[in-house]
């Protein structure tokens, strides 16, 4: 195992946080865990498990140090993964300092956009808290935190300009159920994990009218070549977007029954309201802000993005779902 100096700061108290807490685990001694309820630290320290995530999983809480004061938390380790809600996160940074993330690395496990400022996490910490970009890493999928939960054998990509930042994540993750891949493509891989979140509730949007397999798997195709167009119009560099870091991270979101954007976009699809949505599903459906972003971000762009848009006009123009989504399929091919 690693030793504590190599420690590690996770930051959130959902599902994700809770699997990768699980992970590390296999190969830190220790590892801190931030969370704002205190109710809840208390709850897991005594009953070793995730009342609200995950509560399946046991936790050996012998090797955890639970904080939810933020500054006191990140001052336990170099290492920071955060598994905050994109929505949420700006609020939950807003007493630190770029002062007290100097010389930390950062790592994000969040898949979404950071409302208002229409930025990937990434754009968000180097800008806000000048963390320079070989110092910050992605970890996405092709993942649900509930098959990582039930060590089924998931692989992991680690995305980082820094090799030494990524070698570390990689390392701190792979265990007997994660394999770990390694990138260079920040800015690809953070755009692919927003963006498949937006064709995941297209996905739901559509089995909730009662579309089939059949009209899913052109969906499915068609979104994979508008993440192509726009992640190669925002950042051109060299990849291949049929990888599992892209394309595969797509397919589990749009078609597994883990997927919350999946499960929100149902939901839409068989009447329910936006707000009704979220509140039943008690769960951030990150591609419900992302659609927003993503939308304002491409005015500049102008990249051809027909789900996108639909969705948008879903949910932010009330537009009805049978209506959009019929006007979709004749956009597809």
């Amino acid at each position: 195992m690693m030793s504590n100096t190599d420690g590690m700061v996770v930051l959130g108290g959902g599902s994700w946080a809770t699997a990768l807490v699980k992970v590390l685990l296999e190969n830190m001694d220790h590892v801190h865990w931030y969370m704002r309820s205190r109710e809840r630290i208390d709850y897991i320290s005594e009953h070793r498990h995730n009342p609200g995530y995950l509560s399946a999983v046991s936790l050996d809480t012998d090797r955890l140090s639970f904080y939810n004061n933020i500054s006191e938390a990140v001052q336990q380790a170099d290492h920071l993964l955060f598994a905050i809600p994109a929505a949420f996160l700006k609020e939950s940074l807003n007493t630190l300092s770029a002062a007290q993330l100097k010389n930390k690395t950062i790592y994000s496990a969040i898949k979404g956009m950071i409302p208002g400022e229409n930025k990937i996490v990434g754009e968000f910490f180097h800008d806000a808290f000048h963390i320079p970009y070989p110092d910050f890493g992605v970890i996405t999928g092709p993942s649900h935190a509930e098959e990582v939960a039930l060590e089924r054998l998931t692989f992991i990509t680690v995305a980082s300009q820094g090799k030494e930042t990524r070698n570390f994540m990689a390392h701190s993750l792979k265990c007997h159920y994660i394999k770990t891949i390694p990138s260079d493509d920040i800015f690809g891989t953070e755009y692919a994990a927003v963006l498949k979140n937006i064709f995941a509730i297209a996905a739901g949007i559509a089995h909730g009218l009662g579309y089939g397999d059949n009209f899913l798997a052109v969906l499915i195709s068609n979104a994979a070549l508008e993440i192509q167009r726009f992640v190669n119009t925002v950042h051109p560099i060299h990849r291949d977007i049929n990888t599992s870091a892209y394309l595969g991270d797509l397919m589990v979101t749009a078609y597994s029954q883990f997927s919350r954007n999946r499960t929100f976009g149902n939901m839409i699809g068989k009447g329910y309201g936006v707000k009704t949505a979220q509140l039943e599903m008690n769960m951030v459906a990150e591609g419900y802000y992302a659609t927003k972003s993503i939308m304002e971000i491409n005015r500049h762009y102008r990249v051809p993005m027909p789900i996108t848009e639909s969705v948008y006009r879903i949910l932010y123009e009330n537009v009805a779902p049978s209506i959009e989504i019929k006007l979709l399929t004749e956009q597809l091919s």
